[in-house]
């Protein structure tokens, strides 16, 4: 199968033959179980400090059953405040907490090596189909062809303002654009941790050497660059929800061609 290949202005330049991983059946549960597993592994462990809600001073007077008293800890002291109150528990307030999290816990998901590639493979042959970019939720009534294939001249763009007129010449910019009205604000802990605004996906460039590409992308809303080695299902599938708008250069394309898919390893040896 042939795909065009698109200069920066968006007339076609070439043509290239896809790669047989562009071949590979989609296969939704399998990237969402290869998206949660592989966000585990940059998860951070938690834990409680060991005395929280015990530093008190308070004791139980164990009181003989029929003094309708409950055998809580109360605290001590006397002057109001605290005196009298439970504590050191976990059923009060202010207590400690009845079963925390610890350290120990296993929070890394191992996921086996066949089948995160087949997931990276199958997500990788679903940016091919305008049917599922368009269900997720991407603007691209106006785009022709699935998947967007660019020249390698797009590698050594490092301006805002160039990739803004590549945006416009791929029809792409309304894309970004719909992102300005979604910009979802949040308080509380988000907030107080520095993540006070949450942004939606957009356009993801997809190149063999991102130096240039990823210092004009970098404040563009939604806008992402990655690796052909470094692609992963987290890139291609935010949420675990197929698929995100993807621009390959002409030199990704070609280091995709070296991904052997299991699935089709699997056909060939039936064959």
């Amino acid at each position: 199968m042939k795909a065009q290949i698109l200069s920066l202005s968006g007339s076609k330049d070439d043509e290239v033959e896809l790669p047989l991983v562009f071949s590979t059946p989609v296969r939704n549960d399998l990237i969402h179980k290869a998206y949660v597993h592989l966000e585990s592994h940059g998860f951070q462990r938690q834990g409680r400090y060991p005395n929280a809600g015990m530093d008190v001073v308070a004791e139980s007077n164990s009181p003989p059953t029929g003094h309708h008293a409950a055998r809580v800890a109360r605290m001590h002291g006397g002057g109001g405040g605290r005196q009298g109150q439970g504590g050191g528990v976990a059923m009060v307030r202010k207590g400690r907490q009845a079963h925390p999290p610890v350290v120990e816990r296993v929070i890394y998901k191992l996921l086996n090596k066949k089948e995160n590639k087949l997931a990276l493979c199958s997500a990788i042959a679903a940016t091919s189909s305008a049917s599922l970019v368009k269900l997720r939720g991407h603007e691209v009534d106006k785009i022709e062809s699935f998947p967007i294939i660019l020249s390698d001249q797009v590698e050594s763009v490092s301006k805002s303002k160039e990739i803004y007129k590549i945006l416009d010449s791929l029809h792409l910019s309304q894309d970004v654009a719909r992102l300005e009205d979604r910009i979802k604000r949040r308080s509380g802990k988000p907030r107080l941790r520095g993540r006070s605004t949450k942004v939606g996906k957009s356009v993801l460039f997809v190149v063999k050497d991102a130096k240039n590409l990823s210092k004009a992308c970098g404040s563009i809303l939604g806008v992402d660059v990655v690796e052909v080695k470094n692609l992963s299902v987290i890139d291609l599938a935010p949420g675990a929800t197929p698929i995100r708008l993807t621009v390959y250069s002409k030199g990704a394309i070609d280091e995709i061609g070296k991904i052997k898919s299991p699935h089709l390893e699997l056909m060939v040896a039936i064959k």
